[in-house]
């Protein structure tokens, strides 16, 4: 991990009020996403890569594909700045998508459209082999529950914390950051209408 500040915080402000093809903002996802997280007690890395994990929607509109998504990319964006098991868990939250799907063909009815639709892109069910990696890897029951969360945040009206309320984590790792003020920065996130 490399010293110095990154505005991750900046990031979310400037972009974090776009939509992604769900009811809400990017950044009202990622902060249900890391509410839920820390319902069940998840600790502190956890919780960071459930608030960080489609960080990479934040940074590239590229198109998804099974070895370029945004979990990729996200990973990519922040690995010099946050724990292994960080940067490990946004990659592969995409990857979790596809294994769930392989694994259980209930779950795949239970996606969004727009994940069902970005599901294609990212080549849909796994191989074998791939299944077989996934699930010897030390981090693969966290990154199932992280992609269980992602799931579920993706209500409108769930009222949650503002990202002022991860500062203590997010200076751990990224520095001092400015904090300005705005809906979901330092007041709840409101819904988009």
């Amino acid at each position: 991990m490399t010293s110095g500040a990154y505005d991750v915080v900046g990031l979310f402000a400037a972009s974090g009020q776009r939509a992604y093809g769900e009811r809400l903002t990017q950044l009202h996802h990622a902060l249900q996403c890391a509410a839920l997280a820390r319902r069940d007690r998840a600790d502190d890395e956890v919780v960071m890569a459930a608030l960080l994990h489609d960080v990479g929607h934040l940074t590239e509109d590229a198109a998804e594909a099974p070895q370029r998504h945004h979990g990729s990319a996200g990973a990519v964006l922040l690995q010099a700045r946050v724990p292994p098991r960080v940067a490990w868990l946004i990659e592969h939250h995409v990857v979790a998508k596809r294994y769930l799907v392989t694994v259980d063909p209930r779950y795949a009815g239970l996606l969004s459209p727009a994940s069902q639709r970005s599901l294609v892109m990212q080549g849909a069910r796994l191989t074998f082999d791939e299944i077989s990696l996934l699930e010897v890897h030390p981090w693969f029951g966290d990154v199932l529950r992280l992609r269980r969360w992602d799931d579920a945040a993706k209500q409108p009206e769930m009222d949650c914390e503002p990202l002022l309320e991860f500062r203590p984590l997010l200076e751990r790792w990224f520095g001092a950051q400015h904090w300005p003020s705005g809906a979901g920065i330092d007041r709840s996130p409101t819904a988009i209408r």
